[in-house]
């Protein structure tokens, strides 16, 4: 997995790298705006993944004939190339997981053994069920505290009350890097100072950060840093949690099996180094290859333009909607990316949704796995369009009108 060029940033030629955009749904070319659900895939990850299953298909790490070693030289070629890329300091701190909750998960179970009764452990009212829920059932396993973060009617973290809830009790504070709902872009460096003084680690969701800006582990000092290979041009079920060295040294592991121990007996068990001590198991090897092929590929773009590119798509798109009778954006932050939430006034958001998508415009529906959230605004969902540098003011045109027709018939 070499390097790869640096490519001029041209919307028209990356679409024609992603076939899924050339289909028609219904008669009507297809308009994927459903980006912060999952991403389409570029050709070269498509090729990555057929190369491996039809040449090199073969277990890793233990095989000593040339299928087993080249497939495990491109799987740990892979976690070095992403080591790089979101410059963490060691290939030890990458570890493969099915994703991002499944590496909240991981971390809520290890780093949580650590904690005691009366811990607390803080995140955001506008976190993802994937970063709600594994510390609901941490703190009621250890008897530990969750405490909330609220946000503001624009759908701003409120800094003050954070600073507030930061004690010598947080031992934890776990926050979305960028909303899967409102497209707020939370300020990490702040979070990771303030919570550091207190000397309380920070997890870092980043699976709808990944794919939009740079990221950079060690500049922001996070200690544990999560994100889905699906959501950044790669395959499904596999995903990377970073975490920095001394601490995953402290943490025991998170599953039980082989090519995590060093050496088993009946008597006892001694685990494996770093970072296959949280490794169990037959991994998901050809999703591990192609998550560093998918973010190579990525990284063939200058970032910046990809985030300028995108911050102008969702500009434009809440511009328009915004002019609508009727219609309230969800998230309104002074800093946010790629991500225009609305909700209608007495209509469902599913009907709209199934009207845009006879249409031939994919966009999400409901409460985006973030109902607390939704209770605070008192809305029961949202229509959700997220968008990717494969979309086009075009298209966005299109589907504003296609929200014009679809209000009009509901009504």
């Amino acid at each position: 997995m070499g390097l790869v060029e640096k490519r001029k940033f041209s919307v028209r030629e990356i679409r024609q790298d992603f076939p899924a955009l050339r289909q028609q749904i219904y008669g009507k070319n297809l308009i994927y705006f459903d980006n912060g659900a999952t991403s389409q895939k570029p050709q070269l990850v498509l090729d990555a993944i057929n190369q491996y299953y039809s040449k090199n298909n073969a277990n890793i790490h233990r095989g000593v004939h040339f299928m087993s070693q080249q497939a495990t030289s491109e799987y740990e070629t892979s976690r070095e190339y992403i080591k790089s890329y979101i410059n963490a300091e060691k290939q030890e701190e990458i570890i493969f997981t099915k994703g991002t909750t499944d590496g909240i998960n991981l971390v809520a179970f290890s780093f949580g053994s650590l904690l005691s009764a009366g811990d607390e452990i803080l995140i955001s009212a506008m976190e993802h069920h994937s970063n709600i829920v594994p510390w609901q059932l941490l703190c009621e396993r250890k008897g530990l505290v969750l405490k909330v973060i609220p946000v503001n009617s624009r759908g701003e973290l409120k800094l003050d009350a954070f600073e507030e809830l930061l004690s010598s009790k947080t031992k934890l504070v776990a926050v979305t890097h960028i909303s899967n709902t409102l497209g707020t872009i939370n300020p990490l460096k702040t979070i990771i100072e303030n919570a550091h003084a207190v000397g309380a680690k920070v997890l870092v969701d980043g699976a709808q950060s990944i794919q939009h800006t740079k990221i950079d582990v060690q500049d922001l000092d996070c200690d544990f840093f999560v994100f889905s290979g699906h959501k950044v041009f790669g395959p499904t079920g596999i995903g990377v949690l970073y975490g920095k060295e001394d601490l995953l040294d402290k943490m025991p592991p998170y599953q039980g099996g082989g090519d995590m121990i060093a050496k088993v007996t009946f008597e006892r068990t001694t685990y494996n180094e770093l970072p296959f001590k949280f490794e169990a198991g037959t991994p998901h090897i050809a999703g591990g290859i192609c998550l560093g092929t998918a973010l190579q590929y990525l990284n063939q773009f200058n970032i910046e333009d990809v985030e300028q590119y995108e911050r102008s798509l969702a500009d434009y798109a809440q511009d328009l909607i915004s002019t609508f009778e009727g219609v309230k954006i969800i998230g309104t932050a002074k800093n946010k990316t790629s991500v225009v939430s609305f909700h209608v006034d007495g209509l469902h958001p599913f009907d709209i949704g199934t009207l845009l998508d006879k249409q031939g415009i994919a966009v999400r529906t409901g409460h985006h796995c973030t109902q607390p959230l939704m209770d605070i605004f008192g809305i029961p969902g949202t229509i959700r369009a997220s968008f990717a540098f494969y979309n086009t003011r075009e298209e966005i045109d299109t589907f504003i009108a296609a929200v014009e027709k679809s209000i009009s018939m509901l009504r």
